[in-house]
C-alpha cells in the first residue's frame, strides 16, 4: 500500500508521464534522461523505461543520454508500430468519420492506421465504390457484396504498405469522387499537411485533387508536427477529425486555417 500526505504532488501514471515526455521532446527537439528524472521525481531507470516504451511505439528514437522525436530524424515508424499507438482514440475518430460517408456514390480511403479502422467500420447497407491504395484495405473490403472496390496499383512501400508512383497517379487523374478520407504524418496550422516520403505525398495530392470533399483523420500526436514533404494546405480540407486529447486552443488554431475540427 502507498500512502500520500496532504501537500505532496500526486504521482503520474506511466502513460501520463510518457505523453509529457513526448510533448517536451517535440517542443525542444530532444530530452535528457537526468533532467527528466529530476523533473518528474523518478529514477533515471524509470525514465529509460519510458523512453524505451516510446521508442517501441515509434514516436522517439533513443540516443546517448536521452531521446529525439522521430520526425526530427526524418525517420518514419513502421506500420505495426504506428498501429499500436492510441488505438482507442483511432477507433473513435473512425466512428466519427462514418457521418461523412455519402448514402451512395464513391469514396477514396487513404492508406493509414486510422483509415484502416474506418475500413473495418464501413456499413453494410450502402452501395459504395471504394478506391484504396493499400493492399490491406483492399483485402479487408474485397468480399463485401455492397461495395465495389478499386485497388490503385503501383509500387508498394514496405514501411506503410501504400501503393505509389505513376500506376497510382494516372488513374487518379481521371477520377472524381464524393469524399476522400485522408491520413497524414504531420499537421500544423503553419505548414499544413506533411509526410516523410515524396512518392506518398504525390499520391495524397492527387487524391485531394480528385475529390469533391476532403476529410482528414488524424490523432493528436500528428498535430503540431511538420514532416519533409507538404501535400496540402489546411484550407484544402473540409473536415478534420481528431481525438479529445487535442486541447481547445490547438483545435481553434487549426479551424482558423480552414477546416471544421471535430474532436471525437
Amino acid at each position: 500500500m502507498t500512502t500520500f500526505r496532504a501537500g505532496e504532488p500526486t504521482p503520474m501514471y506511466a502513460e501520463e508521464r510518457q505523453q509529457a515526455i513526448l510533448s517536451r521532446a517535440r517542443a525542444n527537439g530532444r530530452v535528457d534522461v537526468v533532467a527528466l528524472a529530476e523533473e518528474f521525481s523518478v529514477t533515471t531507470e524509470t525514465i529509460r523505461r519510458d523512453l524505451t516504451a516510446l521508442e517501441r511505439a515509434g514516436t522517439l528514437r533513443r540516443v546517448h543520454g536521452g531521446a529525439i522525436p522521430v520526425e526530427r530524424l526524418g525517420f518514419e515508424p513502421a506500420l505495426a508500430a504506428r498501429d499500436a499507438v492510441l488505438t482507442e482514440e483511432k477507433e473513435r475518430i473512425a466512428k466519427a468519420a462514418l457521418a461523412e460517408l455519402p448514402d451512395e456514390g464513391s469514396v477514396i480511403i487513404d492508406a493509414g492506421t486510422t483509415t484502416a479502422r474506418l475500413v473495418q467500420l464501413l456499413p453494410a447497407d450502402r452501395e459504395l465504390t471504394v478506391i484504396v491504395n493499400s493492399p490491406p484495405h483492399a483485402t479487408a473490403l474485397a468480399a463485401r457484396s455492397n461495395l465495389t472496390v478499386i485497388m490503385l496499383g503501383g509500387r508498394v512501400r514496405a514501411r506503410t504498405l501504400a501503393t505509389v508512383d505513376d500506376w497510382v497517379l494516372r488513374p487518379l487523374a481521371d477520377l472524381w469522387v464524393d469524399v476522400a478520407f485522408m491520413a497524414t504524418n504531420g499537421c500544423s496550422a503553419a505548414h499544413g499537411l506533411t509526410t516523410s516520403d515524396q512518392a506518398e505525398a504525390a499520391v495524397k495530392r492527387a487524391m485531394i485533387a480528385s475529390s469533391r470533399r476532403r476529410v482528414l483523420l488524424t490523432d493528436r500526436t500528428k498535430i503540431g508536427n511538420d514532416n519533409l514533404v507538404r501535400f496540402a494546405a489546411l484550407s484544402e480540407i473540409d473536415v478534420l477529425i481528431t481525438d479529445t486529447g487535442l486541447d481547445t486552443e490547438a483545435a481553434a488554431e487549426l479551424a482558423a486555417a480552414g477546416p471544421e475540427v471535430i474532436r471525437a
